[in-house]
């Protein structure tokens, strides 16, 4: 992947999670997507922190809209190496910064991961179950 295709991708990325529109976010992501998050460990008693197909990850990240309608990203950097994006976001101004490491292939995700930072206490500042300042369903 080289800079400009990874700027497209980036923009598309903000673009569609902006629209709400899940099937428009999706068309980013293979039908056999791996994705990891600690929501997911939260949200659903998943200790993997994982989901597995286009169909679960469809549903996890509808729970995640449903928690914070209207949720807004805005991209502050993006990073890239050979098949991978890192998009670093917020979600909201002066909100903590979230990145989130893709693998591509063929033009579409494979495998992510949402990467929260880590709280002062030195535990992972995963996001917050109430939907007031939660973090987005990646």
């Amino acid at each position: 992947m080289d800079n400009d295709e990874a700027r497209r991708f980036a923009s598309r990325w903000e673009a569609d999670w902006n629209s709400g529109d899940l099937d428009r976010i999706l068309a980013l992501y293979a039908d056999d997507v791996v994705f990891e998050s600690p929501n997911i460990a939260q949200w659903f008693g998943d200790p993997t922190g994982e989901v597995r197909g286009k169909q679960a990850l469809r549903e996890y990240w509808s729970a995640g809209l449903a928690r914070r309608p209207g949720l807004q990203f805005s991209v502050v950097e993006v990073r890239v190496a050979v098949g991978t994006i890192v998009l670093d976001y917020v979600t909201e101004p002066g909100g903590p910064r979230v990145a989130e490491v893709l693998k591509l292939r063929d033009g579409l995700v494979v495998s992510g991961c949402g990467c929260y930072p880590i709280a002062e206490a030195g535990s992972a500042a995963a996001p917050r179950s109430e939907p007031e300042g939660e973090e987005p369903a990646q």
